[in-house]
């Protein structure tokens, strides 16, 4: 029987909870938690990479992504030579049957996107904010290709999804070595 408890602690004058579970469901019935297909989809992504501009070839950046906690989440480490620096996590929710990404940059950009795997390519979107305040929708691709790389294309757009615009579109190299 799965043992769960709630905890509240005061942080800083705001009351917090918390839920711990003792035991898992899968880890009782003696598979890691985060073993099912589902959540691997993403794992193409993987690796140490050299992220250049697609029709470019123009260097952008190198991306370093991880799996982290057992097997339950993905990091994402970005960074260009400029010193432009970003992170994400990406993880599979089970209560929605959803992919999720929160995005945080140096810059001061929050982007929380949703969705999953549609014709083979992951795909997460999500409301978000442009420079002046005006509501877009934000949609990122991640296309895996025979060849090893992976193609990363965000497109916004500022009419409810009717039209999109190419915000970037990178293509991710496994680095040498």
């Amino acid at each position: 029987m799965r043992k769960v408890w709630f905890r509240f602690i005061l942080v800083g004058g705001l009351l917090v909870g918390g839920l711990l579970a003792t035991q898992s469901v899968s880890a009782q019935q003696g598979k890691p938690p985060c073993a099912g297909v589902e959540h691997r989809e993403f794992d193409f992504w993987l690796g140490e990479w050299d992220v250049s501009v697609v029709g470019t070839g123009q260097v952008a950046g190198k991306s370093s992504i991880t799996s982290i906690l057992d097997g339950c989440a993905i990091l994402e480490s970005y960074q260009t030579a400029g010193g432009y620096r970003g992170n994400s996590h990406n993880a599979y929710d089970r209560s929605t049957g959803q992919w999720h990404q929160t995005w945080v940059d140096n810059a001061g950009v929050v982007l929380k996107l949703d969705g999953g795997i549609e014709d083979g390519k992951m795909v997460l979107s999500g409301p978000g904010k442009d420079a002046q305040g005006h509501d877009i929708i934000n949609r990122i691709t991640w296309t895996p290709h025979a060849d090893g790389t992976v193609q990363q294309t965000w497109t916004v757009s500022g009419d409810g999804g009717k039209t999109w615009k190419t915000a970037f579109d990178g293509m991710y190299r496994k680095r040498a070595g």
